[in-house]
């Protein structure tokens, strides 16, 4: 014989011989020195080799609880209100005692999660494997495939389903107000000549039905639609009417394309040319000949001034001639103007020179 001692919280199993024979309880026992004692802690989880053996033991089985999972569940064991790990496909068992053991099922064969798990659980890295989340954001509508059908409209949240053969694909859309880049557009005028066009639109998605469920690559149609509308105007009208007439390029191609992407589901907000770049050669021309018109310009206001400057010299003669004072002053204007010009003055010559000054500022 030999003593064997069962500490509190945990009990024994004898063996003979691989057979299970009974249970010890917390105390000392004596058992065959042919027998073996497995002893367990009941404050952790009851992993034997043989549990379905040792549940016809009604003593035992009656301070056991025995969770069964499914191929197509997992239960989520929770250890004293925590969460301690994911249990899937077998038969484990548990000792009722001081340790609180409480358990959720869930049938993952479906996408919905219906049980009482809340989201922090579910994003938990225990449950990564079992569950998918798509976040669908504040200014963001999304449409919801489950195995290439359509499902449902989702606003924004974050979206959890069990992970499982069942395929789900979620198509996003922004729904803020956006701007499409259309650049390098060469179209050509009526009269031939290339131009090159760089513009933008701004759009708002404000269908997400249709567009994601009625069109394929709703922004390339709408692309295409201006496109299309920038061609429809250039290409009708000559060069200089396209430079002429360029604030109705946007009113026309806007009205154009409003009218055609409601069918996209897309609300068009607005449209714009930045930029209008002729051909090299052309550009050069239209230099050439705005540079001439600036001359001529010149030219004319030129000969305008000359003309008015002409004029008033005539009256001015015509006034002088009239009036002899009006003419002394004149002249003497113009002596004072020789005078500023002149640093010194040497006088030589006899008393006549006196004379001679008199003559020049003295009206006969």
């Amino acid at each position: 014989m030999k003593r064997v001692v069962i500490n509190p919280y945990t009990v024994g199993l004898v063996f003979k011989n691989g057979a299970y024979q009974r249970m010890l309880k917390e105390g000392r026992h004596w058992v065959g020195l042919s027998k073996r004692v497995d002893v367990y802690n009941m404050t952790a989880p009851f992993y034997p080799a043989d549990l379905n053996i040792l549940l016809q033991d009604p003593e035992l089985a009656a301070m056991l609880t025995v969770v069964d999972v499914k191929d197509n569940e997992i239960v989520l064991e929770y250890r004293d209100g925590r969460l301690n790990q994911v249990l899937t496909a077998g038969r484990y068992a548990y000792f009722r005692s001081v340790v609180q053991y409480d358990f959720v099922r869930a049938d993952i064969s479906k996408i919905e999660i219906t049980e009482n798990i809340d989201r922090a659980t579910l994003q938990s890295k225990m449950l990564a494997p079992y569950v998918r989340c798509f976040t669908v954001e504040a200014y963001e509508k999304a449409v919801m495939f489950v195995d290439g059908n359509y499902v449902a409209t989702l606003d924004g949240g974050v979206y959890c389903f069990w992970k499982n053969s069942i395929v789900i694909n979620i198509a996003k859309v922004d729904t803020r107000q956006l701007q499409l880049e259309i650049n390098g557009q060469e179209i050509l005028t009526k009269d031939k000549a290339a131009l090159r066009l760089n513009a933008y639109a701004q759009y708002q998605v404000t269908d997400v039905n249709k567009a994601l469920l009625q069109n394929q690559g709703y922004e390339r149609q709408l692309y295409v639609q201006f496109q299309f509308a920038l061609r429809e105007y250039v290409g009708t009208l000559t060069l200089d009417e396209v430079l002429d007439k360029k604030e109705a390029l946007a009113p026309f191609v806007l009205q154009n394309v409003s009218s055609n992407a409601a069918t996209l589901g897309v609300e068009v907000a607005g449209f714009g040319i930045r930029d209008i770049i002729l051909p090299g050669d052309v550009k050069e021309i239209m230099n050439q000949v705005l540079i001439a018109e600036k001359k001529a310009q010149a030219n004319i206001i030129m000969r305008r001034e000359e003309t008015a400057s002409t004029r008033s010299l005539l009256n001015t003669a015509k006034l002088m001639e009239d009036n002899q004072m009006l003419f002394k002053l004149k002249e003497m204007e113009y002596v004072e103007k020789i005078a500023d010009k002149v640093n010194s003055i040497s006088v030589n010559g006899n008393g006549v020179l006196i004379d001679q000054l008199r003559q020049i500022f003295v009206s006969k």
